[in-house]
């Protein structure tokens, strides 16, 4: 597994439905070492504290073998790394092999896999298809966030070394896939509940779908 790129953007404002409006989706490959904190990484933001960033969002990362999947459904060769709104783009950290509560050591931080990665209006905005965020959705190619347990520094071509399985083995995918596509299966909603380290948003969805049954 290794970190092939770090990426990151300020805030910045584009136009939507005739407002403009703050976002940092637009990330952009950096060199050399970057300092990762609690919240993100140093030259990183947030346009809408709300419902980006926070413990449990304060990195995002994306797998890079989906890169050549998107250029083939999109007949695209323009995707660079950051295209996705990733912090780290990652090699070998496929959804169905990274489970909920992974503990991983990347350069001198140690970082939790949180909750899958849920598209906004906003991915929609960056790739200039107003409908790419169900698609993106609908692929289960959903990349993954990251809370961040010890600060540190991390650079592209930093190994990336699992030290702690999750709870339950309960993988990205199957995590993503319960909530959009399998809501119904009740019995595998207990068994994520059961995860501490799930996203404090994703607990309340499927909480709220437990309620409803």
């Amino acid at each position: 597994m290794k970190l092939l790129s770090v990426n990151v953007s300020k805030p910045k404002p584009v136009s939507y439905n005739g407002k403009t409006i703050p976002t940092g989706i637009f990330k952009v490959p950096v060199k050399g070492r970057v300092v990762l904190k609690r919240l993100n990484l140093d030259g990183d933001g947030q346009g809408d504290s709300t419902v980006h960033g926070g413990v449990d969002k304060a990195v995002y990362a994306y797998p890079n073998e989906h890169y050549e999947h998107w250029r083939r459904e999109l007949s695209r060769d323009n995707l660079t790394y950051g295209q996705f709104g990733e912090n780290f783009t990652v090699g070998g950290m496929l959804e169905d092999g990274v489970h909920i509560g992974d503990i991983f050591r990347v350069g001198s931080a140690l970082v939790e896999v949180s909750q899958p990665r849920v598209p906004c209006f906003k991915l929609g905005l960056k790739m200039g298809i107003p409908t790419f965020p169900k698609q993106f959705l609908a692929s289960g190619r959903s990349g993954f966030y990251l809370r961040v347990l010890e600060p540190g520094e991390v650079g592209a071509g930093d190994a990336i070394e699992r030290v702690k399985v999750g709870h339950k083995c309960l993988t990205v995918k199957a995590v993503h896939h319960l909530l959009y596509f399998d809501s119904g299966n009740l019995e595998e909603i207990h068994e994520v509940l059961s995860i501490p380290a799930l996203a404090a948003s994703w607990r309340e969805s499927f909480e709220k779908v437990l309620a409803k049954a």
